[in-house]
């Protein structure tokens, strides 16, 4: 199936279920646990289905590509529940898309212009260093990976100017009428010396995800918690968005990204990819960008903190579930 049209439904109408968000969790939590484990990868899995995969290793880039493409510290894949992956890395358009990962584009950094997403142009990227911490329990699987921003400077040395603490923090599975699960990713940032970065507002940068090479403009849709769709999210400001589609063995699915009131420049600018690019072919992108309009000065000394919540679902998620979930968010994270 890879017709939007069952899709649609989601857009215009919403009937309030009878329950909120936390109360159907509290009622249909899965008993099965998440387990976590290290070996030339970090898997987080419930069962025997992988639910997360998170890449501390280098990825180069394919055979042929500038070797300025390699990156490490990313997720991918990430699966929908019913195990259809929903990333995609290293797409011929963009070789620097990486999944779910959180560069920023234009920064200053000891008088140089520093971008750490377009890797190509070796300016800087962001490197994993180490894991600081990892947890599996029976109500979650968590783990914290040390990101070091890196500038290549002009004389052909490195400096790193800012460090990143990503904690990762997975729950099991939910079973319901739509299959879900929830994924929080929260990313601590201080300078790493005693040198300022300045974050210069850019049209795109911070928390991203390119998502499966199944979408395309016929199969995909959005939607926002300002009643925005994919055709006129761009350059809009959202508390959380819905991105959704057709996916593989006649399914549906997505994930709503839901970001934190305490972030910087909430409600967060949204940088979407619209139903014509690249080429026309629609391929999905989204990103909350949060010095899209905005310059951000990170001082040395200072800790500055940003929150995101991924819900993953097969099935439908409406207006009213997405709203329940952004509250139960706020509620469940300080």
């Amino acid at each position: 199936m890879r017709n939007v049209k069952k899709l649609l439904v989601l857009v215009p109408v919403f009937v309030a279920s009878g329950l909120c968000f936390a109360q159907q969790v509290k009622a249909k939590q899965s008993k099965s646990s998440v387990k976590l484990r290290i070996d030339s990868v970090l898997t987080i899995s419930s069962g025997n289905q992988i639910l997360l995969t998170y890449q501390f290793k280098t990825v180069y880039p394919p055979v042929g590509q500038d070797t300025n493409y390699k990156r490490s510290g990313f997720i991918h894949p990430l699966y929908a529940p019913h195990g259809q992956v929903l990333t995609r890395i290293q797409p011929p358009d963009h070789y620097h898309h990486y999944g779910i990962w959180n560069p920023w584009t234009h920064t200053f950094f000891e008088g140089d212009t520093v971008d750490f997403w377009n890797i190509k142009g070796h300016q800087g990227t962001v490197r994993f260093a180490k894991f600081t911490s990892q947890n599996s329990n029976s109500k979650y699987a968590e783990y914290t990976a040390l990101h070091e921003h890196v500038v290549f400077k002009k004389d052909g040395s490195e400096k790193v100017a800012l460090n990143e603490w990503q904690t990762v923090r997975v729950y099991p599975p939910v079973k319901n009428n739509n299959d879900y699960y929830i994924v929080d990713v929260t990313s601590k940032m201080s300078c790493a010396s005693q040198s300022p970065l300045l974050i210069v507002a850019y049209r795109y940068a911070g928390f991203g995800w390119r998502a499966t090479e199944y979408w395309d403009k016929n199969n995909s849709e959005m939607l926002t918690s300002e009643g925005k769709t994919r055709d006129n999210t761009d350059n809009t400001t959202a508390k959380w968005i819905i991105v959704y589609g057709s996916l593989p063995g006649n399914d549906e699915g997505g994930i709503v990204m839901l970001s934190h009131p305490s972030n910087y420049n909430h409600p967060e600018p949204l940088r979407i990819w619209d139903k014509k690019q690249n080429g026309g072919r629609g391929d999905v992108f989204a990103n909350f960008a949060p010095t899209k309009d905005k310059d951000w000065l990170l001082e040395p000394g200072k800790t500055y903190t940003l929150k995101y919540r991924l819900v993953v679902f097969n099935g439908k998620f409406d207006t009213a579930k997405a709203e329940n979930a952004w509250k139960t968010f706020v509620k469940e994270v300080k």
